[in-house]
């Protein structure tokens, strides 16, 4: 069982430096959030070697998510329009 938390460990602090990564490109806040809870609950995980933090840190993120902190999806720009705008 040890060797589940470690690997799902690894994968969320994992998923926090590329959360990290994102908020420095994107500057949204919501990013930030998440990704400092997957990486303090994955850290704590390998501290306290146990399931509990993992759960506890994928829930928060869930709550995030639904309060509204994940970033929008914006539509990409073709040739200086935007997608939806102006085809006839």
């Amino acid at each position: 069982m040890s060797t589940v938390i470690y690997v799902v460990s690894g994968l969320f602090i994992v998923i926090a430096l590329a959360m990290t990564f994102a908020y420095h490109r994107t500057r949204h806040y919501g990013t930030l959030l998440m990704g400092f809870a997957y990486g303090v609950s994955g850290a704590l995980a390998v501290l306290v070697l146990h399931w509990w933090p993992l759960a506890a840190g994928f829930a928060l993120v869930w709550l995030l998510k639904l309060l509204g902190f994940e970033p929008q999806a914006e539509p990409k720009e073709e040739g200086g329009r935007m997608k939806d705008e102006g085809k006839t």
